[in-house]
């Protein structure tokens, strides 16, 4: 059976009200599909994705050999089987993979927005996101699935369209974002600002995509650090020191160093910084329960079957904090949810490559 990838990007041109009070128009989402969607638009399976994610989820694009980012869960004969579902995934608005974000031009002229894209939110992502499933004429889904920071989009569609899935899953996640993740995103932001090579905003994209910008390398670092665990690293690495390099030459480097600086120093050559900017500015306001008197207020919005997952070690989004959420969902008398704490020791990416630990329980979620 074949995965069936298409890409596609809309176009709108209806205002985008922001949570903010701005507006955001024209605008673009560009989307990827796989499997086939069936007669009665019953198998939709959506699938939300995190900070630096896209909507190239699954599968493998001509004349590359990177596949999508949850390949090892979507496709045939997988946790999501796309021989079963027809799987949606957009990219958010404000990232840099072909949806309207802070270097897309400011209508109506073809400049870059840069400081002058209004700050987004992850209900605004979402607010998008249904905008687009209407266009498609997909008014109900089977189940949305993300983590962490898609984790937090499929938590909001539980609260603000409630009768629109009826499975959620989210993975890796909070009900709002706490000190510590803030922390580390600002680490980030700080480090992207202080770049001269950053110019204010006022870079050349194509220069960037050729050197790199080693403020936003060094953001990363932060990040990567987060995203693992003590435990992890050690496995990983242990206390190895690179071949090459003497233990006494001042710059000579062990494994997690250069590891750090390998993958950090990549990502800003396929990373936008403002997108950085503004995706982790969305992460730092993200919380469940604004707009409403507490978080308890919001849960009584869910209609959906809701499934929590958190794993033990996760250092960015602690797993009490996913358990907190289940904790008010029992307070309020919600029967219909259920929250599973992995044993791991693998830290907040244990989402994206311990997948054996649950894709069997994403299955019976799916067709149970």
């Amino acid at each position: 059976m074949s995965l069936n990838l298409q890409t596609h990007t809309e176009h709108f041109t209806n205002p985008l009200y922001l949570e903010s009070g701005r507006i955001l128009e024209p605008y673009d989402i560009a989307y990827e599909t796989y499997g086939t969607l069936n007669e009665d638009k019953s198998n939709v399976v959506v699938i939300c994705h995190a900070l630096t994610g896209s909507h190239h989820c699954a599968g493998v694009y001509e004349g590359e050999n990177k596949p999508g980012w949850w390949d090892g869960l979507i496709g045939p004969n997988k946790a999501v089987d796309t021989n079963k579902f027809f799987v949606i995934c957009t990219n958010v608005i404000g990232s840099c993979f072909g949806s309207t974000g802070p270097m897309s031009p400011k209508h109506p002229h073809h400049e870059p927005y840069r400081y002058k894209f209004p700050v987004v939110t992850i209900k605004d992502m979402v607010k998008a996101q249904r905008i687009l499933f209407d266009k498609l004429d997909i008014h109900r889904v089977h189940a949305i699935i993300g983590g962490s920071m898609g984790g937090m989009q499929a938590l909001l569609f539980a609260i603000h369209y409630p009768n629109f899935a009826q499975k959620i899953i989210s993975l890796a996640a909070t009900h709002a974002t706490q000190p510590w993740a803030i922390a580390f995103n600002k680490v980030a932001q700080e480090a992207i600002l202080k770049d001269p090579d950053f110019k204010e905003g006022y870079y050349e994209p194509e220069l960037l995509k050729e050197h790199g910008l080693s403020g936003m390398a060094i953001g990363r670092m932060a990040g990567h650090i987060s995203f693992l665990s003590h435990e992890s690293m050690e496995k990983k690495f242990g206390r190895a020191y690179k071949k090459d390099d003497g233990l006494y030459e001042l710059f000579g480097k062990f494994q997690v160093e250069s590891y750090l600086e390998y993958n950090s120093y990549n990502f800003t050559k396929w990373f936008d910084p403002l997108s950085y900017l503004y995706i982790t500015k969305a992460i730092n306001i993200f919380d469940l329960s604004r707009g409403f008197d507490s978080l308890a207020e919001a849960m009584k919005k869910v209609q959906a079957q809701l499934h929590l997952i958190s794993f033990k070690n996760d250092m960015l989004f602690k797993n009490f904090e996913m358990k907190e959420i289940s904790d008010t969902l029992d307070t309020i008398g919600n029967k219909n949810h259920t929250y599973l704490d992995i044993e791991s020791d693998y830290g907040h990416d244990a989402f994206l490559v311990e997948l054996d630990k649950f894709d069997t329980y994403i299955k019976e979620v799916l067709h149970g």
